[in-house]
């Protein structure tokens, strides 16, 4: 039988100040933790970048344990990390980085991107790995929009980007370390469709720009209800939206691991997270110049 996913928690993307970054933190917020296996999510931007101002270029610095993603909206980042990739990631981008045991990496926007000034905006998604990968080798995966699977509504107004996972038909070309399915939906005004999720996993939908509503009940706008968690209790959910809108769905099976964390270490156990401070000083992570 056809039946939505019910809500679980809805909740609004509040700011906060990462030094001279200000951005949107659903999780952890004060009242949600984290959506296991996802743990964080930020939404930083538009910012007009020039070279009078760039704060969001973050310099070389280490992780273990998990995968920092980025899904880019606007703008152009520069990625280098101590596997020796560098890559520029274009609006309609995701890189995916699988930090495992450990990988040192810097992004922000690329040289000529400040000179010439533009919008920055993305979404940094910091996805779990189970305890018996959390020390796998690191990797890098950068996918290119343009390439990945499109499935588009009867009514041509709803588009889905396959970034990861299996999604009707098709398969998103990340290779993933766990069960999840990571969507780009971009819905024009007046566009509805249903976005069919796995009944037993944690899903999650975000609202990047826009006015949608979900399930039928469910208004989701900005400074509002930004960020619907469900239970694990249907097989879709319905978005409609009443303006151009764009929506990160986000569908995973739960890891149900003890988690600890610090800075940019996850763990399972805070001795892991010593070991994983250690082995940065030592250089065990690698190294990238400044």
């Amino acid at each position: 039988m056809k039946t939505y996913k019910t809500i679980q928690h809805k909740t609004t993307s509040p700011f906060v100040n990462m030094g001279p970054i200000r951005l949107r933190q659903p999780i952890p917020s004060q009242d949600l933790e984290q959506v296991d296996p996802f743990l964080l999510l930020h939404h930083y931007g538009p910012y007009a970048i020039s070279a009078e101002s760039n704060p969001f270029d973050l310099g070389p610095h280490p992780h273990r344990g998990f995968e920092p993603i980025t899904f880019l909206i606007q703008g152009e980042q520069l990625h280098r990390d101590s596997l020796g990739n560098e890559s520029l990631v274009k609006a309609g981008d995701v890189q995916w980085t699988t930090a495992g045991r450990g990988i040192i990496h810097a992004e922000g926007p690329d040289k000529a991107f400040v000179e010439r000034g533009g919008v920055l905006e993305g979404i940094q998604l910091w996805l779990n790995l189970p305890a018996a990968k959390k020390m796998m080798p690191a990797n890098y995966q950068h996918v290119k929009g343009e390439v990945m699977p499109e499935i588009v509504s009867k009514d041509g107004k709803v588009r889905v980007r396959n970034v990861a996972g299996v999604y009707k038909d098709s398969q998103g070309l990340i290779q993933t370390q766990t069960e999840v399915t990571a969507l780009m939906v971009d819905v024009e005004v007046a566009g509805e469709d249903e976005i069919l999720l796995n009944k037993d996993e944690s899903s999650l939908l975000y609202l990047i720009h826009g006015d949608v509503v979900v399930n039928d009940t469910e208004v989701l706008s900005l400074n509002e209800n930004q960020l619907l968690v469900f239970n694990s209790d249907g097989d879709r959910i319905a978005v409609k939206a009443s303006r151009q809108s764009k929506l990160l769905i986000l569908s995973a099976q739960p890891i149900a691991e003890s988690v600890a964390s610090y800075g940019p270490y996850v763990m399972n156990t805070q001795t892991e997270i010593m070991e994983a401070m250690r082995d940065f000083q030592a250089g065990k992570m690698g190294y990238l110049a400044q």
